[in-house]
């Protein structure tokens, strides 16, 4: 008599950060880096003000919020709601900007010349968080609950990070003389590897 197959394991479940759907927290994280950009372009003309180049760096990850799902995995509204709202938002304010004063959008969609030697120390804090979620994960289990708890502190932090940048960069910055750049340096390469992590975490 023939007996029958064993019924596959089930894959293990996978509990999502914050108990959001997939994709959410990565939305969340992509309004809040590119409603940096929104706030600079709304600027009034005649102010100095320029984006940090670290900003730039926090752009390219902005393109991994559209990264996709296993085809298995239900697809929520959530997401794509977040994913609308960033993209048309940036549609929206650059075309606003470039409508009042195209050469004042185009300086500040421009990194300072003086900020690009930078960018080895910056791209070095992008990889380095990125890879270090990635070797945890590989090293932890993707579904382990250290590893899930982890990246949900990592959420939680960059989320802060990236709030803290805004008051930072257009209330308090302006109004300090001088400041320090070493520290500012320092800054924009925690809030680096701290996002590029949890995107590294959720790749």
């Amino acid at each position: 008599m023939a007996t029958a197959p064993a019924p596959a394991p089930a894959a293990p479940e996978e509990f999502h950060t914050f108990g959001l759907p997939p994709g959410t927290v990565r939305g969340i994280l992509s309004v809040l880096i590119c409603s940096f950009f929104w706030i600079l372009l709304m600027f009034p003309a005649d102010s100095t003000i320029r984006a940090p180049l670290g900003h730039f760096f926090l752009l390219t990850l902005v393109f991994l919020a559209f990264a996709s799902h296993p085809f298995h995995e239900k697809q929520h509204l959530l997401p794509w709601l977040m994913k609308l709202l960033f993209v048309g938002g940036s549609v929206a304010a650059v075309a606003f900007a470039i409508y009042r004063d195209p050469h004042t959008a185009a300086v500040r969609l421009t990194p300072a010349a003086d900020d690009v030697v930078q960018w080895p120390a910056l791209l070095g804090c992008l990889a380095g968080g990125f890879g270090v979620a990635l070797f945890l994960r590989f090293v932890l289990g993707r579904h382990s609950h250290m590893f899930l708890t982890l990246r949900a502190w990592v959420g939680v932090i960059a989320i802060l990070l990236l709030l803290g940048e805004t008051v930072f960069q257009y209330l308090i910055v302006p109004n300090i003389e001088p400041v320090s750049q070493n520290a500012l340096k320092v800054w924009e390469g925690m809030l680096i590897a701290a996002v590029a992590a949890y995107f590294g975490a959720r790749a």
